[in-house]
């Protein structure tokens, strides 16, 4: 029987105010150690304040091949795109 051990995605906010980007993965037995060697191995010269780790199993995505009907522009939802509305005069440049 073999043991693999666990493969964790790794995201690190730069600083405070900005998103959290992933910067990578690591093998670890659990989210202790999985922290751990986030900071080890992502975070040598200080850079982040926080950091996330989850697992890659855990990790939902969207199918590259249903891309146009997943991310098209909504142009049957006018709302969402303002140009019929009239902006008055004194608001200036938007």
């Amino acid at each position: 029987m073999t043991h693999t051990t666990p493969l964790w995605e790794v995201f690190i906010r730069p600083r405070n105010g900005l998103a959290h980007k992933h910067v990578g993965s690591i093998h670890a037995a659990d989210d202790v150690l999985a922290l751990q060697a986030a900071r080890d191995v992502y975070t040598r010269r200080g850079e982040g304040t926080s950091i996330w780790v989850v697992r890659s199993t855990e990790i939902v995505a969207s199918d590259p091949d249903q891309a146009a009907e997943n991310f098209e522009p909504t142009a049957d939802k006018i709302y969402r795109h303002p140009t019929f509305y009239e902006i008055p005069d004194d608001v200036g440049h938007m």
